[in-house]
């Protein structure tokens, strides 16, 4: 039976990989929907006739007459007869990518960037699709709230490191589960010190050894809190305890994550490092979609390795031990205020380590009850709201922006 899929942030890494797996699948998939920020309207459009969707969305309302009149300037060009060419529905606005994750489907792939994923993560969850999540933000700002919108199984991750937790725990039952192993490539600073990290450039930060991923993702890896991040989001996916989740680095990138088992026994999901993989499992979940992405070559002779966290270099894990222990708004202001300080940094207004300093400013002052802004103060345990959730992410991007400022001074 072909699943008809909604992708969300269609132009960005994850969206046009997975629109590669569904091109390869026309017998499995069937697109049907598509959003984007519309800032690269050319490649938008070329998804859209080259899929023939049936809707697509756009975050900024002033690009959707600019993306009709390119539609039909390509429509001409690739020889539609006049009248032939049907447009499709076209959303407009910061809410068009909710409204989208409406549209009738089986599948909602949310690969939006960051925190604006909230909003259609909640919205494919409230009609009732598959949500295929690579948005890990959305689960880990919304917390409670999202949690307890999913019903049993609605939720599958596209993370690659949480896609292969899901995998090998299909090998054990969930009272057999000793503790999850997220690997971590370790970015392109593995193994400097942080008095090695001060001069760090954006140019630098951005050249992942591994991955090709958008900047905010790439920089968050740089700085391990990507990781973090990942942290959280597997305590809330699988429902372990932080203390039951251990980070190590693998610079391969090849061992994609592990579950241990009280037996002593260890199972791995390896692959190459190529995200098709796990998207592919995604969208199809729970069957495999043959020739997703190569497999390992095990003619060759080869070595994988695994080292310890440097907590001193990179303290952005146990930051977010702290945030995700706190729970409530807490992983919003961690994360907003990560989102802000990278901002800041790829303009040139702050340093690499001032990243992840500024987060750790920003959650202490969250947690020790200086964010007094309406709405924005500390909320902790499951009492969160979307309203208390905006409102701490605000308030936490606001005050990075202040102490760069401050900074600058």
């Amino acid at each position: 039976m072909t699943r008809r899929i909604v992708i969300l942030g269609s132009t960005g890494s994850i969206g046009t990989q997975a629109l590669d797996v569904a091109a390869r699948n026309p017998d499995l998939f069937k697109v049907v929907g598509l959003s984007s920020t519309g800032a690269d309207i050319p490649k938008l459009v070329q998804q859209i006739l080259n899929f023939e969707v049936e809707a697509v969305a756009v975050a900024r309302a002033t690009t959707a007459q600019e993306l009709q009149l390119a539609l039909y300037a390509q429509a001409q060009e690739r020889g539609y007869a006049v009248g032939a060419f049907k447009l499709p529905a076209i959303l407009a606005g910061p809410t068009a990518a909710a409204q989208l994750a409406q549209w009738p489907c089986d599948v909602v792939l949310n690969g939006i960037a960051g925190a604006a994923g909230l909003e259609p993560t909640l919205s494919a969850l409230s009609a009732g699709h598959i949500l295929a999540l690579a948005n890990k933000e959305s689960l880990i700002i919304g917390g409670a709230l999202v949690k307890n919108l999913a019903a049993p199984g609605q939720i599958v991750p596209v993370d690659s490191e949480h896609s292969a937790i899901a995998q090998a725990l299909r090998g054990g039952a969930a009272n057999e589960v000793r503790r999850l192993v997220l690997t971590a490539s370790g970015g392109p600073f593995r193994g400097r010190s942080r008095a090695e990290l001060m001069n760090v450039t954006p140019a630098q930060a951005l050249d992942h050894p591994t991955w090709t991923m958008g900047p905010l993702v790439t920089i968050n890896s740089a700085t391990l809190m990507n990781k973090g991040l990942e942290l959280i989001e597997a305590h809330l996916l699988f429902d372990l305890p932080l203390e039951a989740i251990t980070v190590v680095v693998h610079p391969q990138s090849v061992v994609h994550s592990m579950v241990e088992f009280v037996d002593g026994s260890t199972l791995a999901q390896v692959s190459p490092p190529d995200m098709r993989i796990p998207i592919a499992l995604g969208l199809s979940w729970p069957d495999r979609v043959a020739g997703a992405g190569p497999a390992c070559d095990w003619t060759t002779a080869t070595s994988w390795e695994f080292f310890p966290l440097d907590d001193e270099a990179f303290p952005a894990i146990g930051l977010a031990r702290l945030a995700g222990s706190q729970g409530g708004t807490a992983p919003a202001v961690f994360n907003g205020a990560d989102e802000a300080s990278v901002a800041a940094f790829l303009a040139g207004e702050i340093g690499f380590l001032d990243i992840v300093d500024t987060v750790a400013q920003v959650l202490d002052e969250h947690l020790g009850g200086q964010d007094v802004t309406a709405g924005g103060s500390w909320v902790p345990g499951n009492e969160v709201s979307l309203e208390n959730v905006i409102a701490a992410d605000t308030w936490a991007r606001e005050r990075s922006r202040e102490i760069a400022l401050e900074g600058r001074r």
